[in-house]
């Protein structure tokens, strides 16, 4: 049962950074939390000479969790209006316009 934990443990860990990395927002905390979980799960059914890994999971889960979360709440995402290419879009409308015209 621990291996299994553990397992899943590592392979949720892996998807929290990847998801943690791309753009995807809060959607990595869900594969954080069961990488979490599941690394305590198998904390607790270790053996005190086998606790090392799953307390580094634990504490790589934890750091990538806070990443989450810092990145949230430090970077706000903001659309700024390109005032220039509104411009050249009113212009090339009116010119267009006028080539119709002409026609």
């Amino acid at each position: 049962m621990r291996k299994f934990f553990l397992i899943i443990a590592i392979i949720f860990t892996i998807l929290g950074i990847a998801f943690t990395i791309l753009p995807l927002g809060t959607l990595a905390v869900l594969p954080i939390a069961i990488a979490i979980i599941s690394s305590l799960l198998a904390f607790y059914k270790s053996d005190n000479k086998l606790k090392k890994i799953p307390r580094i999971i634990v504490i790589i889960s934890l750091t990538t969790f806070l990443a989450v979360i810092g990145k949230t709440v430090l970077f706000k995402d903001k659309v700024v209006s390109d005032k220039q290419f509104e411009l050249k879009k009113e212009e090339s409308k009116k010119e267009d316009i006028k080539d119709l015209e002409g026609l």
